[in-house]
């Protein structure tokens, strides 16, 4: 009796033990905020973020180039794709800081970038990101940090490219060239004037 006992307790530790729910410790975050340049810094050195890296998505061509996209003729926009743990750093934490990188009222480009493919959207991998996205979009109304409504798009996730190896940590390779760039574009002097004392 007791063999027997013993045995079904072990049974139920181990189909415990290889049915409980796990959290993943990968998710993807993608997100579309204008120049990708910009968008990459941010997220670079924040803990629980494993990979960071610009290129394309969204649009209907295989492959597409930069020439492609800033020309709009893939239908691409650009975007960074984000590989994180959400033990370490949630979606909500990335949102926020995804938020204070761009102007999320402008409907026809970011800053000194014009066109579709600069516009900012939200790529959701998950139903529980689409509802945490619009939530945030909603808190961010209410509390009225932008003077404009929000248009930023909300978009399922699509196949995303690989921006070609020069575009990556742009930041680090030519230091120079992307600090005038963001200082001159106009998107450092809007992120500075709206979040001032608001972080």
């Amino acid at each position: 009796m007791k063999r027997w006992f013993l045995c079904l307790f072990l049974c139920m530790i181990t189909f415990m033990n290889t049915h409980k729910a796990t959290t993943p410790t990968t998710e993807l975050a993608t997100f579309a905020g204008g120049c990708f340049w910009c968008m990459e810094p941010p997220f670079k050195e924040l803990d629980g973020v494993l990979s960071i890296i610009p290129g394309y998505t969204g649009g209907i061509t295989k492959n597409p180039t930069y020439e492609m996209v800033i020309k709009g003729k893939s239908g691409h926009l650009e975007a960074v794709q984000i590989a994180f743990n959400p033990n370490i750093v949630t979606y909500e934490e990335l949102l926020s800081i995804y938020w204070q990188q761009i102007d999320p009222t402008d409907p026809d480009g970011q800053f000194a970038d014009r066109g579709f493919q600069y516009i900012t959207a939200i790529f959701y991998h998950s139903k529980k990101q689409q509802q945490t996205a619009q939530k945030s979009i909603q808190n961010l109304t209410e509390k009225k940090i932008f003077k404009k409504p929000i248009v930023t798009k909300l978009f399922p996730a699509s196949e995303f490219y690989i921006a070609e190896e020069y575009h990556q940590e742009y930041y680090k390779k030519n230091p120079i060239h992307y600090n005038n760039y963001k200082r001159l574009s106009g998107r450092e002097d809007f992120i500075n004037t709206i979040w001032k004392n608001k972080k």
